[in-house]
């Protein structure tokens, strides 16, 4: 047993149940059993501004997080490719279930194009819609899956990443024909990927047909990373929901843990060192010196969460995804909560833990569903949120709301 520092409470001996048995929700403070957990620094304070004035006005957000912008979304992407000068969609398929579209964008000299399918719900007009990256997974392709929007009323847009740039570990970096159109720009292919998101918001403004008030972006790995990246960066997405991030997102670079998943194994949690060998071509080029000194970033994962306010995050994680380092998450989601509450926005963040390792399952976005329904249209939200499958440690940071004039 471990006591986790400031609760002096143990974990409690693990118990094997399966998810089947008690549901994938069923969520525990003995679920999985931390057997190290490293604090390399303090979360740094959101409120403090570049010039160390600390804010004292929520009227100063907009201008802080110009700041942050240049840390969390720069250092740790690299800059980001712009508004394309070109912009065409044309259809190529329709059914009563399903559309397809050709997008073209780019610069006059240069363009890319890439496919963005629909999938329908059925006898719904002008229905909300979610964005989604990852259509070079299978598991999109999962009835079940498309059924968790479906059966709500909501469409599903996919477009498939990797036709603006490559996902292919060890290949080198700035793969992909986005490099080619903007090869002025240092973005990794994270940054690729969610201009992609942006283009299909501009391709469904075209189309017309779908309800875009409570548009949804989300993904799953590194997808949610990218969802999670398009939703700050774009702020027509007003639903942003990363599906288990790992490092490089939604995790905490000054956070080092292992634990015992529920299946009895051990395993520990991704770290910046582990991402830039082997994936360094996602993330911006000056990330690299950090990849060994994660205490010595200018961020972490709470600047990039506060982007999202006020707008509506919904982070999704599983109890024995180690690597995606789960008190990690839960320390840089309740910090990031002190800036939504500080802008008098709190209930627009939500976050759970499922059973389970890591995937983008159906009860996943059957979460997603239900918020979307909920801003929507005012439906009530389950009691699924706002749980540990562990004890809950001592917060890393000691800054506090600022007292407002």
């Amino acid at each position: 047993m471990i006591a986790l520092p400031g609760r002096g409470l143990p974990i409690i001996r693990y118990l094997i149940m399966t998810p089947a048995a008690e549901g994938l929700f069923d969520i525990r403070e003995d679920l999985i059993k931390v057997t190290s957990y490293e604090v390399l620094g303090k979360l740094p304070d959101p409120f403090l501004s570049d010039s160390g004035k600390r804010l004292t006005s929520p009227g100063e957000w907009p201008e802080r997080r110009k700041e942050i912008f240049r840390t969390a979304v720069e250092l740790q992407y690299g800059t980001q490719p712009p508004k394309p000068e070109v912009f065409s969609v044309d259809k190529t398929y329709s059914s009563s279930g399903a559309r397809s579209y050709k997008i073209t964008a780019g610069t006059k000299q240069k363009q890319v194009s890439f496919v963005m399918s629909i999938i329908q719900p059925e006898k719904v007009k002008n229905p909300p819609i979610v964005v989604d990256g990852d259509l070079c997974w299978l598991y999109a392709f999962n009835v079940d899956y498309l059924d968790a929007l479906r059966k709500r009323g909501i469409a599903f847009a996919f477009f498939n990443r990797t036709e603006l740039a490559h996902d292919i570990q060890h290949e080198g970096r700035r793969k992909g024909t986005l490099y080619d159109v903007y090869p002025e720009y240092t973005f990794g292919a994270l940054g690729a990927w969610a201009w992609g998101y942006s283009r299909c918001v501009d391709a469904l403004e075209i189309i017309g047909d779908y309800d875009l008030s409570w548009l949804a972006f989300t993904g799953h790995s590194r997808g949610a990373k990218t969802a999670m990246l398009a939703g700050v960066l774009d702020e027509r997405a007003k639903i942003v929901n990363p599906n288990e991030t790992n490092a490089g997102s939604c995790s905490c670079y000054r956070i080092h843990m292992t634990a015992i998943k529920e299946n009895g194994t051990e395993f520990r949690s991704e770290r910046l060192a582990d991402l830039w060998k082997n994936f360094g071509f996602w993330l911006g080029p000056e990330m690299e010196k950090y990849a060994l000194r994660e205490q010595e970033l200018p961020f972490d994962a709470h600047f990039l969460k506060a982007m999202v306010a006020p707008r509506v995050l919904l982070v999704g994680e599983a109890a024995s995804d180690i690597w995606t380092n789960p008190i990690g998450t839960w320390q840089t989601t309740t910090a990031a909560a002190e800036v939504f509450r500080w802008l008098g926005c709190e209930d627009r963040l939500l976050w759970y833990f499922r059973r389970g390792e890591h995937r983008h399952m159906p009860d996943d976005v059957g979460m997603l569903a239900e918020v979307i329904c909920h801003f929507r249209n005012g439906e009530p939200l389950s009691d699924r949120y706002f749980r540990t499958p562990f004890p809950r440690p001592e917060r890393i940071w000691d800054w506090r709301i600022p007292e407002s004039r």
